[in-house]
């Protein structure tokens, strides 16, 4: 279909709403959480209000990677009043649970570690793996702009990364790894860099509705002040005015199984979420009904990495990954591996549920010390997602498997390791990983959760939320999770973080260069 077809489409479907029964469906649907195609010309017809209550030049939606990056970056552009809302009690979001993996090509760090990268091949590793639906202008611009954006977060923020990780997907180690292993270790430096040049920070602070005026440009937004999530009815209503933009940064909606059983009826409640609990997309859906245009929003990552014996995100991720070519992963049903481990998380995450059960992720001493932080581990085994054991019987009886097929199964993935060649599935193999023999011996059961929803509003280059007509939805910006687009059907891990920054970054800048509309 040709896109001048597509757009009378779209025309035709806005007329609809325009009527009484288009009105009516739209009401119904409301209620779905669907969102709904509306057009800048609908949100015209918004009644501002005659005072508003507070008055800023840029207001960003979120306090993450991307929302923080904002901010700091439209109040050092020239923004007078900067103010991030963030509608939960603390700052950080998903962010701030962030295993703390910064992927980059090209650094110092990695040609320290003898690492040739280049954004050429980071380009390319993230459109194989997002099977070629990424839009390949917002890929680029990631996978170029990811090693300035590591460099301002060490340079300008002060954050430290330790060590190279790998994540399944990648062609090289390029995961950055911050000093802490946790996405904290950036989002906490950034927030008190903001309030350092001068940004408003408020918490508790819910996006009712984005507010348009006569021709069409979002002005500013219906709130709730002193919002108690989840709790809907607190909360005072008031009027926030962006003088020249509003950025959102308020993450995906992973944590809202309603919302993503529309998009993936497969994704229950019986699956956990990596997510925190605010993760529910409100403000997204706002935009859509403001006339922005969504993308991609059935696509939703399961992380193949997380336990069925921990909540959220836990510690078993940060055991897992590091141990993707130095240990092996196997059905315990069998004892024997089922796929590759250094696997993309789509594959790995499909391939564990067609086994119908949990896996069984694992590796000797010599692979959890090197690569597994000592906080995870000991975090882990704490609560009894990770466990330990002296001899391979014992952790083939501990998961019962059958024990003679498992240790056959190891001696083979040793005589893989000796030649760093996997000849059954494929598993790159590090050139400093060792055949697993040194006890005590360390496992974890792994099972998906939803992680990242790859989905969300549609966005130029620029971090311009685009419209159903496919122009700018004017005053209107958006970076991170919140946006569809850059990673297709599979987002690589390490990759959110440089995504969020990258456009967090793009979106604060052209954010406060924007004229003020009053």
């Amino acid at each position: 279909m040709k896109k001048d077809d597509i757009t009378e489409k779209m025309l035709s479907r806005r007329n609809f709403l325009k009527t009484a029964g288009g009105a009516a469906a739209v009401a119904g649907l409301a209620t779905t959480g669907i969102p709904l195609i509306t057009s800048q010309a609908q949100a015209a017809c918004d009644a501002l209000p005659k005072k508003w209550d507070e008055t800023y030049d840029v207001v960003v939606i979120g306090s993450g990677f991307a929302g923080l990056a904002a901010a700091i970056e439209a109040k050092n552009a020239g923004a007078k009043d900067v103010a991030v809302i963030e509608k939960m009690p603390v700052h950080g979001g998903n962010s701030i649970i962030n295993g703390g993996d910064f992927g980059a090509p090209g650094t110092k760090l990695q040609k320290e570690n003898g690492v040739e990268d280049s954004p050429e091949l980071m380009l390319k590793d993230m459109l194989r793996a997002g099977m070629y639906l990424n839009h390949p202008e917002l890929a680029k611009t990631v996978a170029y702009g990811a090693k300035d954006a590591l460099e301002w977060t060490e340079s300008y923020l002060g954050c430290k990364y330790a060590k190279l990780n790998f994540h399944g997907g990648h062609s090289v180690k390029r995961a950055h790894g911050t000093i802490n292993q946790s996405g904290s270790e950036v989002v906490n430096k950034e927030l008190a860099k903001a309030k350092e040049i001068g940004v408003k920070i408020q918490m508790r602070t819910k996006v009712v509705k984005f507010l348009s005026n006569k021709e069409g440009r979002i002005v500013g937004m219906e709130v709730l002040k002193g919002y108690k999530f989840p709790d809907d009815k607190s909360g005072k209503t008031a009027f926030v005015k962006a003088r020249k933009a509003i950025v959102l940064g308020s993450g995906g909606f992973s944590y809202d199984v309603a919302l993503r059983q529309i998009h993936d009826p497969r994704l229950t409640d019986k699956l956990g979420s990596t997510n925190h609990p605010g993760a529910t997309g409100e403000a997204l859906l706002a935009a859509c009904q403001s006339g922005a245009m969504d993308v991609q929003m059935d696509w939703i990552q399961l992380g193949p990495w997380t336990s069925p014996d921990e909540k959220g995100f836990g510690y078993t991720p940060l055991f897992c990954e590091p141990l993707v070519g130095y240990g092996l992963m196997v059905n315990p049903k069998t004892g024997k591996r089922f796929f590759k481990e250094t696997g993309n998380r789509k594959e790995r995450a499909d391939a564990i549920l067609l086994l119908g059960n949990p896996a069984v992720i694992m590796g000797d001493s010599y692979a959890v010390n090197k690569q597994v932080v000592p906080h995870a581990l000991k975090g882990g085994m704490g609560i009894g997602a990770i466990k330990k054991f002296d001899t391979l019987d014992d952790l083939a009886k501990a998961y019962d498997m059958p024990v003679d097929v498992f240790k056959e199964q190891v001696a083979r993935w040793n005589s893989f390791v000796e030649k760093r060649q996997d000849d059954d599935l494929g598993c790159m193999i590090f050139k400093d990983a060792k055949p697993t023999v040194v006890a005590p011996f360390y496992a974890a059961k792994l099972w998906p959760k939803v992680h990242h929803t790859m989905g969300g509003l549609v966005i130029d280059k620029n971090a311009q939320v685009m419209g159903f007509d496919f122009k700018p939805v004017k005053g209107l910006y958006a970076a991170g999770e919140v946006t569809g687009g850059v990673h297709g059907a599979v987002r690589l891990g390490s990759v959110a973080m440089a995504d969020c920054i990258v456009f967090g970054r793009i979106a604060g800048k052209n954010a406060a260069g924007e004229k003020n509309w009053s």
